[in-house]
């Protein structure tokens, strides 16, 4: 844990990196939870096989290294095995887990209100009870306030709260100057899912003809993965969700229009406000395609 700092929560662990052993070529999926995780790491999967028709297989190919809910011996001998190149992710904030000069830190954000509802959902979705308190369904304002009020360690970090939301950003644009460390947004990757790839390719150093990559683009697109979501949801297919398909759940933006009042978007606008200047906050929400 030398130079990093330690985040414990009801999830998530962060001391297990340091059974983790790195490859030069590793890339690692950094993200806040519910800000594009897993379509980061399909898009990873299939420019990795160039097969459109990959299993992924996510939680055991490119396993969650801070997850306590896997022996992590198992996920590092599982890792160790693998002939291949390695992807990994985690939804620690940077300053928690090994940056090295090689290997690539793909980072996803998201509009942090849409993160909100979109994890609303998947509490809801996982058979997990640990959450049940703090998001009950017959009161979505006690479940805001917890939004707004959460921290950023302990017991709050692992209910994706806005200060950690925050936080992880942050700490991602520290290193945002690093070659091998490339920010993305949810909304640049709707408005242009074949620019993502391209751009991905480029950093990984991984290239397919044109008529390749165009399959692999369709794969990856919110339509065709919420259709097989049994393939591509994380442990799809073996019953750890209730719905493999509500994890899909509409990968739409603006999904608090209608659901927040006049009190509850100004507080949110005041955190966002004192946290970050507009630049950054423009960017958090809306992505580099929308403008500044």
């Amino acid at each position: 844990m030398t130079n990093r700092k330690l985040y414990l929560g009801p999830i998530t662990d962060n001391r297990r990196w340091d059974q983790f052993v790195a490859r030069a070529d590793d890339v690692y999926v950094v993200t806040p939870a519910k800000s594009g995780t897993t379509w980061m790491q399909t898009i990873v999967a299939l420019l990795f096989s160039g097969d459109p028709d990959v299993e992924t297989e996510l939680s055991m190919k490119m396993p969650w290294i801070d997850t306590r809910l896997r022996e992590m011996s198992e996920v590092v001998a599982r890792l160790e095995a693998m002939p291949h190149r390695r992807s990994v992710k985690s939804h620690t904030p940077m300053d928690g887990i090994p940056y090295r000069d090689d290997g690539h830190y793909l980072l996803v954000y998201r509009h942090p209100l849409d993160v909100h509802f979109s994890y609303r959902n998947h509490v809801r979705n996982i058979p997990l009870r640990v959450f049940d308190h703090l998001f009950p369904e017959d009161d979505p304002d006690a479940t805001f306030r917890f939004f707004l009020e959460g921290g950023v360690e302990g017991y709050d970090m692992d209910a994706t709260t806005l200060a950690q939301i925050i936080h992880h950003y942050k700490c991602a644009r520290a290193l945002a100057d690093k070659p091998n460390v490339t920010l993305f947004h949810y909304a640049d990757m709707s408005r242009d899912l074949v620019g993502t790839f391209d751009r991905i390719s480029t950093l990984l150093g991984i290239s397919h003809p044109p008529e390749v990559l165009e399959k692999l683009v369709k794969a990856a697109t919110f339509e065709n993965m919420k259709a097989d979501a049994a393939r591509f949801a994380p442990a799809g297919g073996k019953g750890f969700m209730k719905s493999d398909s509500a994890f899909f759940e509409s990968g739409t933006s603006n999904k608090w229009d209608g659901k927040l009042n006049d009190a509850q978007i100004a507080a949110y606008d005041a955190a966002m406000d004192a946290a970050l200047d507009p630049a950054e906050r423009h960017w958090l929400e809306w992505g580099a395609a929308a403008g500044a």
